[in-house]
């Protein structure tokens, strides 16, 4: 088993972006991007590789609370260094410190502002109570309560997203761990820290970086539940009421952790899980099923997977009325298969998506670790065929992203974030599975993801009839 992510493929993942970057900006001159985000892709992947291949090395032998805390403080001070900077370089690109073409972030924030001098009770019924959806009404809750200590602060929330996001470095150390082992969930841990697109969103007034601390907390809670031989209320509930929450950030978030953690209570191995704990579980999660069924949130899922197809040729057809005309070939057929390696890194200039463009190293770090997660798949399911003992975290990847690619956000950066520390778990136990056999496998993906970033690009740019 290998414990640490090779300096040689850290290398190789280096040489290829900058080599894929270099071809992209050449074939498509006229639609380069401008300097100061090829800078920023530059350092996101270099950064990566090399931070991930020197602390997984470095840390692989030392104490698990040395460990946690370096993760923590690394995690923490990358986070909040970004978002000082974020703040400042977005002032001074958009006069305001928000994202380029900023919508919910600015719409989360004036919201919140309103409840700053308001009764909790408004607020909260405002939110829960006289309403018809609760998708983010939960995280403006949180900003709403937030702002009862930092006022009208931009910054502060931000700084407080940094803690969420090293304790969710943490949190996926814990679930690994529990999964594929100590080795492997070190490496998931260092890869959670550095990885770009989770300090990127860390910065931002957006809710993923909660959201995604609610996710995880959920799942590792759920995950202690399922293996532990000791069990109470508490332990119960836990999983349950982060759960619950989950609905109240996105619908289909919260509709994938049940049905993962149910999947889970069926087929995980009964020596992880004995039999009187799990018709103990699956008797208790019939009940809360069964009291949120008739409610908000039951009326809301049945809506959103009722309306699916519609939405997805609702946007497909925005899109191509915009000038993309390729878009209405992106359907959930098409896309399902990509989901575990996409989003593609956007390296071209177009339709002013600068925000795409500022996390192009970040998306490619996730199609060149793509190849890992494929290995980590084929295994558990045909090699080790411990499948059964990864369903929780396997079937909620596989529920989140499915239900992505039958929507019209299968190539949204922003809805498949939440599944990337999964993602990274499964990457880590692929790299720790290398043998000469599979990494044969590895050589051919190298040559596979430049021609996807290169393939991207040629489709972004040829869908607008650019060239």
């Amino acid at each position: 088993m290998i414990p640490y992510l090779p300096k040689q493929i850290a290398t190789k993942g280096i040489y290829l972006y900058l080599g894929t970057l270099a071809a992209v900006s050449i074939l498509f001159l006229r639609h380069a991007m401008s300097f100061d985000f090829i800078i920023m892709g530059i350092a996101w992947v270099v950064g990566f590789f090399l931070l991930s291949s020197y602390c997984s090395k470095k840390w692989q032998d030392i104490p698990q609370k040395a460990l946690i805390r370096n993760l923590f403080l690394s995690a923490l001070g990358l986070r909040w260094a970004w978002t000082i900077f974020a703040y400042i370089y977005f002032y001074f690109k958009t006069g305001i410190p928000f994202e380029f073409s900023a919508g919910d972030s600015i719409w989360y924030y004036e919201e919140t502002m309103g409840n700053v001098h308001a009764n909790i009770a408004d607020v909260w019924r405002y939110l829960f109570i006289d309403t018809n959806t609760i998708s983010d009404s939960g995280y403006v809750f949180y900003l709403s309560l937030l702002s009862k200590i930092t006022g009208y602060s931009i910054l502060f929330p931000r700084l407080v997203n940094g803690l969420f996001s090293a304790a969710t470095v943490l949190l996926v150390y814990f679930l690994a761990k529990r999964n594929i082992g100590e080795e492997g969930s070190r490496m998931a841990a260092i890869f959670t820290c550095f990885m770009p697109n989770l300090i990127y969103y860390s910065g931002l007034h957006l809710k993923e970086t909660v959201m995604i601390f609610i996710l995880m907390a959920f799942l590792e809670r759920a995950d202690y539940l399922l293996r532990s031989k000791k069990y109470n209320i508490l332990t119960i509930a836990t999983p349950v009421l982060l759960a619950i929450i989950l609905f109240t950030f996105r619908t289909v978030l919260g509709a994938a952790a049940v049905f993962s953690i149910a999947t889970a209570l069926i087929f995980t191995n009964t020596s992880v899980v004995g039999r009187w704990k799990r018709v103990m579980l699956i008797a208790w999660g019939i009940l809360a099923i069964s009291t949120l069924a008739g409610g908000v949130i039951s009326t809301e899922i049945q809506s959103t997977w009722e309306d699916r197809g519609d939405n997805q040729i609702a946007k497909r057809t925005h899109q191509t009325n915009k000038g993309n005309q390729w878009a209405k070939y992106a359907t959930g057929t098409v896309m399902a298969p990509m989901m575990f390696v996409m989003p593609f890194p956007t390296m071209v200039d177009v339709d002013q998506q600068y925000n795409q463009q500022m996390l192009s190293g970040g998306n490619y770090v996730r199609n060149f670790f793509g190849g890992f997660v494929l290995i980590a798949i084929f295994s558990a399911i045909f090699i080790t065929k411990n499948w059964r003992n990864l369903s929780l975290i396997g079937s909620f990847a596989i529920a989140y992203l499915g239900i992505i690619s039958s929507s019209g956000f299968a190539n949204s950066e922003r809805f498949l974030l939440p599944a990337l520390p999964i993602l990274l778990i499964m990457a880590a136990y692929g790299i720790s599975l290398l043998n000469a056999k599979n990494y044969r496998f590895v050589k051919i993906w190298y040559y596979v993801v430049p021609v996807m970033a290169v393939a991207w690009a040629f489709f972004k740019l040829g869908s607008r009839g650019l060239f």
